[in-house]
Parts: structure tokens; sequence; C-alpha cells
């Protein structure tokens, strides 16, 4: 548990944002308090300037599509038993709308899954994610919202013990075995997901949710203006980015070990 807080700590500092505040308040610190202006006025320009662009509807969703290219919108009609929906960003109030408590990527896979699940009578839909400082867990709360929208209980499962995606394909083997099943995640987050399934052997079938990069007309306005939204969007790209080559290396040290 400690090691999960750790990385998620780690990568929380990483991401855009809190990496170039940080930049900007050593920045400002070396022009208050230091000799160094020069390199403070350096590091602030280039802060300033990188959180500008990283804002930018057309340089964030140039760094987020090829990571979303990968899988299309499932719009099969194979037999299926099972769709697996990844947790994601959640809260939990009560008095608030079901899908209220659902954040940033965990409605659109819920309603995606629910989607799938009208297209295949007779499945049933799986929940993943572990409780964190909410006093349900992120599969209970998707649960709830499927609930909401129409999904009996009696065809829904809930793996509330997973605290990341290689520890839900874990627990979804369990579950599934060998037969095919939906999966469905953002899809930024689908191609490094489908590694972590298919290294146990599983058969999974992507459904990518909630696409982001937008390849479609905007108006001029959306383009040339910053946004926090877009900024969002290059945060995500960094995120998966970052996530992947921390799965290349641990599947590295770990072919390393068994080579040992």
């Amino acid at each position: 548990m400690l090691l999960f807080h750790l990385k998620k700590l780690i990568g929380n500092l990483m991401m855009p944002l809190p990496m170039l505040l940080l930049l900007m308040g050593l920045a400002l610190s070396l022009l208050w308090f230091t000799r160094w202006q020069k390199s403070g006025k350096i590091i602030l320009s280039l802060s300033w300037l990188l959180l500008l662009l990283l804002s930018l509807q057309p340089i964030a969703d140039r760094l987020l599509r090829p990571l979303e290219s990968d899988y299309m919108t499932y719009r099969g009609n194979e037999p299926i038993d099972y769709i697996v929906v990844l947790g994601g960003g959640y809260t939990f109030n009560p008095d608030w709308a079901p899908s209220s408590n659902l954040l940033n990527n965990s409605l659109p896979r819920v309603t995606e899954g629910v989607r799938l699940y009208l297209a295949h009578p007779g499945s049933k839909m799986v929940f993943t994610g572990g409780r964190g400082a909410n006093t349900l867990s992120s599969a209970a709360t998707a649960a709830r919202v499927a609930e909401s929208l129409g999904v009996p209980s009696s065809d829904i499962v809930m793996l509330e013990s997973p605290l990341d995606t290689e520890q839900e394909a874990e627990q979804v083997a369990k579950l599934v075995g060998q037969q095919p099943f939906l999966l469905v995640t953002s899809a930024n987050h689908l191609p490094r997901a489908m590694v972590f399934f298919t290294a146990l052997g599983l058969h999974p079938i992507p459904a990518p949710a909630n696409q982001l990069a937008i390849s479609s007309p905007l108006n001029i306005w959306d383009r040339v203006m910053p946004s926090a939204m877009f900024l969002g969007h290059s945060e995500r790209a960094v995120y998966e980015t970052l996530g992947r080559l921390w799965q290349r290396l641990k599947s590295s040290n770990n072919s390393a070990s068994e080579q040992e």
C-alpha cells in the first residue's frame, strides 16, 4: 500500500501543472532571494511558455491522439458473457446524483459499458477498483451508476480489491478464465491495459471509451485560446506515456530476474 501511494504521489508531481508550478516557484525564489537572476528569468519564461503550449488544442491533441488511435469503437455482436469496466477517478456523496460521483474518465467508461451491456443481452457487467479515501469502492460507486441507468444488480459483479490496472487484470483473470470478454476503459489507457491483461493469457476484446483528442473541425477561438480542458488532454498524454514507460521498465526487470 505504501508503494502504491508513493507511486501515485510521484506520478502526480510529474504531471504538467504541478511540475510547471514547481519550476515557476523555483524561478521566483531565484529572482527574489538570490543573485541568479538570469537563471530565474529563463526558468520562469520557459515554464510559462510550456504551460501555454500544453493548454492549446492543436498541441494537446497532437500529443494525445497517438495514444488513442490503436483501437476503434467496438460495434461487434459476437456472444459475450462479461463486460469488464475498469475503475477510475471517483468520490462519494450520497446526496449527489449517482453519476456525479464518477470523476474525469470514469463516467464515460460506465456509460459505454452500459451501452455494450444493452447490446449483449444475458451478459454481466464487471466493475473493478478498490477503496481510496471514500466510504465506497470505485467498483461499488460505478455499479450504483449502472443500476441508476437500468442495469439490474443481478447482472453486476464488483471486484473491490484492485488498486491499479495490473491488480485489476489479476482479479479479472480469476473470474473470467480463458473466455473472451469486452474490456472497457479510456481510449488512451486501453493499450496499456491490454498489455497487462494479455500478459496473463487472457483474451480481452478492446472497447475504448472516453476518446478525447478532437479531430473534427473547431471554431478558431477554440484552437488558439489556452484552455484548462486541453491542458487536461496534455496531462493524460503525459500520464499514459509515463505509465507505459513504467510498465516496460517493470517488464524488463521481471525478465532479467527470471533469467537470473
